[in-house]
């Protein structure tokens, strides 16, 4: 099925508005990316699978000044497309207030709420090798 532009415009501007409310610390507008009951997935950070708005809140309250102080999102694409459901996939930027960096790989399940879309699975994976360890030896 072929996604509307103005889905993928949608889609593309709720996983950008992410970057901008985590660090700007407004917690309390998650609802306007996150279905209630989200299943956030940083297993691969080593914290488990967070599941609604109260836990992921609570997990960046708790980390506090281990967060990074910038997300950047990139490279958005939306590779599954069903009328109420797409997988996307991005690219997040993390950056920590002592200007170190790190990478991770977003990939996404957004569905249609109403008039609009929302996340509701994300699984964040580290990126530690480059060429996903192609080439490594």
């Amino acid at each position: 099925m072929e996604l509307a532009l103005e889905d993928r415009l949608a889609v593309t501007e709720l996983i950008s508005l992410y970057g901008h409310l985590v660090d700007a610390g407004e917690l309390d507008r998650w609802a306007e990316v996150f279905t209630p009951d989200v299943v956030y997935d940083v297993s691969d950070f080593g914290q488990g699978r967070l599941t609604g708005l109260a836990a992921l809140t609570g997990a960046a309250l708790a980390q506090g000044a281990g967060n990074p102080v910038a997300h950047h999102i990139t490279n958005v694409v939306i590779e599954e497309v069903t009328d109420e459901r797409v997988r996307a996939r991005s690219k997040g930027l993390g950056v920590m207030a002592d200007g170190s960096c790190g990478s991770a790989t977003y990939v996404d399940t957004v569905v249609r709420v109403g008039d609009g879309w929302r996340i509701s699975h994300r699984r964040v994976l580290a990126r530690r090798v480059p060429l996903n360890g192609l080439g490594q030896g």
